[in-house]
């Protein structure tokens, strides 16, 4: 990686995008010490130090401190990620969205359009119901309507001002805009996270503890970002054979190709979808001050994360539990959704191709609906180890960080396309010298 990163500095224009990508970074950094005007954010920073699990954590985490700083960006592009799965979702639902899908270059500008309306949309619901659901708690010097409003409005500018620099990594940087903004929010915790753990466990220990400590905590994090590559870049081929036929006095056809099935085809969807559905009560119990006793109250310890694979208290980890069946539940669906075998299928004997053993047609949608469903399994197992070691370790250990298993799997993921599109543009860069020569 190191080796790529040093031959791409050596080409201008590859250079120009790294560093055009890197300026945008410091800009986004810079937005996220911004305090938005109006909010106490040292009443706010006791608010969060007292709140226990991952709910508002993960949200700080993916939003780079901002959250927690009550920052101009405190938004940041979550709305984004929500819009464009709402996008992906709906796209599936109705037939017109599908229709834009297909539709080209200009069913592909509709369709971005489209989610950026949404997105301002959602920032705008979401800012109101956080102005005014710490308003109500004090988190605002003043709850008045000037002090609501200008919190609604830099919330919501700060998300849109996020999601143009997002597009504009993408056209004029390395990589998905949108991802790269997310994974530098995600890497700025990482030091504090680092630190925390270092000073729990390492510093003040006798010699042979600490050193037995900084190996475990290193090992840990080094299995679990190789298991997140193999996870990441595992995939199943299919072999696809296409039958011979003539095309005026030439045969064409006969070539071999194959069908790549990912092992985990859902990717980090399904954990974000079962934390926000587990998180969701606790949240919105937050806005409202809700501080009370009872059956409820039990429920919402056993859906926060904090409450996880605590020896004292095993009950609350029947949360666990159903957070365990939650990922395998979205991977399948997920994974339902955006892959379509019988489509696959049709589209190969239109072709003149077929899986070599396999009869085309519905016994081939059948085989690979098989298949999918073996690896979607592994997919699952490999995502419920990742997310749920940290809340392992967390609970039993007390090794508590931002991060987790979904930030591991968003970094790793990231990292590895955005060199694999810097080599990409590398090699094209070699085509075109070739050519001119």
């Amino acid at each position: 990686m190191l080796t790529t990163l040093k031959n791409a500095f050596k080409i201008k224009e590859i250079r120009q995008k790294i560093l055009f990508t890197l300026g945008m970074l410091v800009v986004i950094r810079i937005g996220s010490q911004l305090p938005v005007p109006g909010v106490d954010t040292k009443f706010f920073s006791q608010w969060f130090a007292q709140q226990t699990g991952g709910a508002f954590s993960f949200f700080d985490a993916i939003t780079g401190g901002s959250f927690l700083n009550m920052s101009i960006l405190a938004l940041n592009i979550n709305p984004y990620i929500t819009s464009s799965i709402i996008m992906q979702l709906l796209t599936i639902a109705i037939p017109k969205l599908e229709e834009m899908q297909r539709d080209g270059e200009d069913g592909r500008k509709k369709m971005v359009a489209i989610t950026r309306y949404v997105t301002v949309a959602l920032a705008l619901i979401q800012s109101t119901a956080m102005a005014i659901g710490f308003g109500r708690q004090g988190y605002l010097i003043e709850f008045n309507a000037l002090n609501v409003i200008t919190t609604i409005t830099a919330l919501t500018a700060g998300s849109a001002f996020l999601m143009w620099v997002g597009e504009r990594i993408t056209e004029k940087g390395i990589g998905n805009g949108i991802s790269i903004v997310l994974v530098i929010n995600i890497i700025s915790r990482l030091p504090q996270d680092l630190s925390n753990l270092f000073e729990q466990f390492v510093f003040g220990k006798a010699p042979a503890t600490a050193i037995l400590a900084v190996v475990i905590i290193f090992a840990i994090i080094i299995a679990m970002v190789v298991l997140v590559i193999i996870l990441n870049d595992g995939v199943r081929k299919i072999p696809v054979q296409y039958a011979k036929k003539m095309q005026g006095r030439k045969m064409v056809g006969g070539q071999t190709s194959n069908i790549p099935l990912k092992v985990n085809t859902s990717g980090v969807i399904p954990i974000i979808f079962a934390q926000s559905i587990m998180q969701f009560p606790i949240i919105i119990c937050s806005f409202i001050g809700y501080n009370g006793t009872g059956v409820w109250a039990e429920i919402l310890k056993g859906l926060n994360s904090g409450y996880w694979c605590k020896p004292s208290q095993p009950i609350y980890s029947l949360g666990l539990l159903l957070y365990i069946v939650l990922i395998a539940f979205f991977a399948y669906f997920y994974t339902s959704i955006t892959f379509n075998p019988l489509m696959i299928a049709d589209n190969m004997k239109k072709q003149g191709g077929f899986i070599p053993g396999i009869r085309p047609g519905k016994p081939t949608s059948d085989y690979l609906n098989k298949i999918l469903n073996y690896i979607v399994f592994i997919g699952a197992i490999g995502l419920i180890i990742v997310s749920v070691i940290p809340y392992f370790f967390n609970g039993v250990f007390g090794a508590s960080v931002s991060f987790g298993g979904t930030s591991l799997i968003i970094i790793v993921s990231v990292v590895l396309e955005t060199m694999k599109q810097v080599e990409s543009q590398m090699l094209v860069r070699n085509y075109k010298g070739f050519l001119e020569d």
